[in-house]
């Protein structure tokens, strides 16, 4: 018996129909639908909602400015402030922030600071006042400070002090000893000058009663005052 030896052309090895017959067609691949989650969905939508929401508020408040007045230059306690103390500024201010509008700043030019104004800050209306460092029934006696006899503390408008009576060598105090302590007078800085060129010499207006005024200017006169610092609580 022969063995019929079945021939196999190439093209039907390799997956490809012989010529004259037609390939059969292909099914699509299934592809499984996904199931739709109301809640995931409704979640999405909720932070979308968030995060605009969060946009609009950050664009009102980047948007809403209002011009303030700002200190420029450092002011002490009692200082007159002037237009070139002041500037205008800009600024997202929060609503319990109290500070002077850019159009009110003519109403506080001559005024005085209350407290110590440091450049970059805010002005609020509370740092500012117009009442005067000199009171009625006081009196403004300038002393002339030797370097000597400055305090290493700066001396500030509004800080008090004690005028002290300190005899010369050749000054004979009748009535007083020895033992008894220096006579004394209450002051307070009204302004202090800077050192002058050459001598230092530090001018300081101080006011005192009017009755004290006189005696303090005989003792400024005679080279017997000394200025001490009173504490700051004026203890």
């Amino acid at each position: 018996m022969s063995k019929t030896k079945e021939r196999v052309s190439p093209a039907s090895a390799h997956g490809i129909p012989p010529q004259g017959q037609v390939a059969g067609p292909v099914a699509p691949p299934r592809v499984s639908a996904r199931r739709r989650r109301p809640g995931v969905i409704a979640l999405s939508l909720a932070l979308i909602a968030a995060g605009g929401a969060g946009v609009a508020v950050l664009v009102l408040q980047v948007g809403h400015r209002t011009q303030v007045v700002t200190v420029v230059r450092e002011v002490q306690v009692g200082q007159v402030l002037t237009e070139r103390d002041l500037g205008k500024a800009s600024v997202a201010l929060d609503p319990a922030v109290k500070a002077v509008r850019a159009d009110d700043l003519d109403s506080v030019v001559g005024k005085r600071a209350a407290v110590e104004l440091t450049p970059g800050s805010l002005l609020a209306p509370s740092q500012v006042t117009k009442d005067s460092l000199v009171r009625p029934g006081e009196q403004v006696v300038p002393i002339g400070l030797k370097p000597e006899q400055v305090p290493a503390t700066s001396l500030v408008p509004g800080q008090k002090v004690r005028l002290v009576h300190v005899p010369a060598q050749d000054e004979t105090d009748t009535g007083r000893s020895s033992a008894d302590p220096p006579q004394t007078l209450a002051g307070r800085v009204v302004k202090a000058s800077h050192a002058a060129p050459g001598t230092g010499v530090v001018v300081v207006d101080v006011a005192t009663s009017a009755d004290d005024g006189p005696m303090v200017a005989a003792w400024v006169s005679a080279d017997t005052l000394r200025l001490v610092l009173d504490a700051p609580d004026g203890s």
